[in-house]
């Protein structure tokens, strides 16, 4: 009874803060996308990758996607049912569109690490909207010879159209325009990920935004952040939180959501399902 009474008196405080503040920071992680249901495990995997699974044995989408393939032609069978039902298809649930009805109107930015392109597909402000580690809807080169990025939608629906036997046809393999090497997804995996200008300008949009409200009161909204990358959204919040009296830090996340002292004063932690606690909000 006391654990579900500290979370509702929670779930106020942050309504509270939501109706109060400045500007809205949300930081988004992988679990937003998995309350939204995209999961890379179970159902899911086994509807779509069950050749795969069958002659390979993988256990998760995820790690699959970092097998050395024999071939061009099975790595990107592979890779285009990935990108296929992770980027253009629209997730289970409503989650994304319940969270931007709890903005709308508000002065908000996003800055995610996915790259599933849920906060466009919802409806969020493309001007708002920094997506640090990439897109699965862009191509590069792997080289990379040159510092731009290349839609793939209408190459990855006709490769999963097309492929046979866990292989696509060779001719659908993709290449770089300007030197022929393969290309790769544009996503940060080492230091070959290519930051285009578009990539640039919203890190610009993103600093502005922050200049813009230093010193007010701003709420950082984290959602679904882990450990993996912390450096990108959960340590910088933690530290703007810490430099500015007025600001707050909320935290919602499953078996996840904590705090360091320093801040624990300025700071709402819900553990708890994302979709379920942003439903209650709206």
């Amino acid at each position: 009874m006391k654990s579900t009474s500290a979370c509702c008196d929670n779930i106020a405080r942050l309504k509270q803060e939501l109706d109060t503040a400045d500007a809205v920071v949300i930081g988004a992680g992988s679990g937003l996308s998995t309350s939204a249901g995209f999961t890379y495990t179970g159902e899911r995997f086994q509807k779509y990758f069950g050749d795969f699974i069958a002659k390979y044995g993988f256990r998760d989408m995820y790690s699959g996607g970092f097998y050395p393939f024999d071939n061009l032609e099975e790595h990107w069978a592979y890779w285009s049912r990935y990108i296929y039902i992770n980027r253009y298809l629209d997730a289970p649930k409503p989650v994304y569109q319940e969270l931007l009805k709890l903005v709308q109107g508000k002065d908000y930015f996003v800055l995610t690490t996915n790259v599933d392109h849920c906060f466009q597909k919802a409806g969020f402000d493309k001007q708002r909207l920094f997506y640090t580690q990439g897109d699965y809807g862009l191509w590069q080169c792997s080289r990379p010879c040159h510092q731009k990025t290349y839609d793939n939608e209408t190459i990855v629906k006709k490769m999963v159209a097309d492929q046979k036997n866990r292989k696509i046809p060779s001719e659908l393999i993709p290449r770089c325009p300007v030197c022929g090497a393969p290309m790769s997804m544009n996503l940060r995996a080492d230091d070959t990920f290519v930051e285009d200008e578009g990539w640039h300008t919203a890190a610009r949009r993103y600093e502005d935004f922050l200049h813009r409200h230093e010193g007010q009161h701003i709420l950082f909204l984290e959602l679904g952040v882990g450990g993996n990358t912390p450096v990108i959204i959960k340590y910088p919040f933690w530290r703007m939180t810490y430099q500015n009296a007025k600001a707050t830090y909320a935290c919602i996340n499953l078996l996840e959501a904590y705090c360091p002292k320093e801040i624990q004063k300025q700071t709402i932690c819900i553990d708890g399902d994302i979709g379920g606690i942003i439903n209650t909000l709206i």
